[in-house]
């Protein structure tokens, strides 16, 4: 991500540049932004995002276009209504199954740990019953279906890369990997559709599952939303709570300023509900900082249906409407955009959570206030499951500050500029050492 930001650095918030023999556009620029994914949202298509993801992700909310997108999206917006999780019960098992897990003290790498608890937090929600990867040492078929659930990610991530080229990447191993995630996925949603749910309706249980099937009784449709659900539900929200430590133990001084908001707002109750949590300040803006720095997905594309413009990036000014050729396609870089000084302070690369009760320069121009912060995307495809990622991160990290008040970054870990970490970037941005913590209570 930071040589997409020194390509912006030195071009200009919006570039063109060949791309493995295709012209191709770049752009940071919130007015352009509104464009593709707003007003001219018609003018502009996913590109070979289907054919890249179908191997795997089927046809899904995240591969669908036109129609089939629209019904995708009016099937599942219903399903994330916070009423559902109000309580936070679906996430306090998982949470609880973490804290066992976790070591009293010592050090120890939490990232792989965040990505089983969304994991199991969201196979809970999506099946009204978790995979339990926390709670059993993962074997069988859950080990396979865990290992095969990171190959084709894996995968998918190059492909992605590759654009029309993306049969470059593939073969036997990706297709197996597939092959096994589809067939867990089957059997886990037949076994979870036939099972007496006499408990559930006692309990006032919500289950997606059981919402979702009784307008989607096509069984690879079913299969193939619930698989798109899953992919986002885990690993955006694993990411952004392993950044948010990762962050936190390298700043212990917003460390300690959240630790006290959260002791004075829930005085120490562990039974607290998604109202509690709305009543804390720090802690959004905490999350909203991280995201800034560390959009889980930091770099997207749109490909042009029909030759159209960009109202600003051309001319020797920078500030004239840009012709971009049906076919083409623009990648934009909400990582590079977040980190611009004249949208978020000459501090804008630094982690400080307070900037967003300030009168920050983003907010200077309606436009840019509305479209220079993305973590989410925008427009009619603004992530549905924001609500949800939010307060499942919330929640991960009270409990965590909660058990252990007095954690640390171990000696040994280095101390770097923010950014200049090793990153890895799959379907989302993770850190490539992890998020070391030495834990004390």
């Amino acid at each position: 991500m930071e040589l997409f930001l020194f390509h912006f650095r030195l071009w200009g918030t919006t570039l063109e540049q060949v791309f493995l023999g295709t012209r191709a556009f770049g752009t940071i620029e919130p007015r352009n932004l509104e464009v593709i994914l707003s007003t001219d949202f018609e003018d502009w298509s996913l590109g070979a995002r289907r054919k890249v993801m179908f191997p795997y992700f089927g046809d899904g909310i995240f591969t669908q276009e036109g129609g089939d997108w629209k019904r995708s999206r009016d099937l599942l917006r219903p399903q994330f209504l916070f009423r559902q999780y109000e309580d936070l019960d679906v996430f306090r098992q998982s949470m609880e199954d973490l804290l066992s897990v976790l070591p009293s003290d010592g050090v120890v790498d939490l990232q792989p740990y965040f990505f089983r608890l969304t994991l199991d937090v969201t196979t809970a929600f999506l099946f009204g019953e978790s995979v339990n990867s926390l709670k059993h040492d993962v074997q069988g078929g859950q080990a396979d279906f865990a290992e095969s659930f990171n190959v084709a990610q894996d995968y998918i991530a190059k492909r992605m890369r590759l654009q029309d080229l993306y049969w470059l990447v593939g073969g036997r191993k990706f297709r197996k990997a597939c092959d096994t995630v589809h067939e867990f996925a089957d059997q886990i949603i037949k076994k979870n559709l036939s099972r007496d749910r006499t408990t559930d309706r006692e309990n006032h249980q919500y289950v997606f599952l059981d919402s979702l099937a009784e307008n989607c009784p096509d069984p690879k449709e079913l299969r193939s939303q619930i698989i798109n659900i899953l992919v986002a539900g885990r690993d955006t929200t694993a990411c952004l709570i392993s950044w948010t430590f990762f962050l936190l133990l390298r700043h212990p001084s917003v460390l300690e300023e959240l630790k006290a908001e959260i002791s004075s707002v829930l005085q120490g109750r562990t039974d607290f509900s998604r109202s509690d949590l709305k009543k804390t300040t720090f802690l959004p803006n905490v999350l909203k900082e991280v995201l800034r720095l560390y959009p889980s997905v930091p770099v997207n594309s749109r490909m042009a249906t029909k030759t159209t413009i960009l109202p600003v990036g051309g001319g020797s000014d920078l500030q004239s409407p840009v012709l971009v050729p049906k076919g083409a396609a623009v990648a934009y870089s909400v990582y590079s955009m977040h980190r611009r000084p004249d949208l978020y302070g000459m501090d804008a690369e630094l982690f400080r959570p307070g900037r967003w009760t300030e009168n920050m320069p983003l907010y200077d121009d309606p436009v840019n206030a509305k479209w220079g912060y993305l973590p989410f995307n925008g427009g009619p495809r603004i992530c549905l499951g924001m609500d949800f990622g939010l307060t499942e991160a919330a929640f991960a990290v009270v409990r965590l500050i909660q058990r252990y008040p007095n954690m640390r970054l171990p000696a040994t870990e280095k101390v770097e500029l923010v950014g200049v970490e090793k990153q890895t970037m799959t379907l989302v941005m993770s850190s490539t050492n992890g998020c070391r913590v030495e834990l004390s209570p």
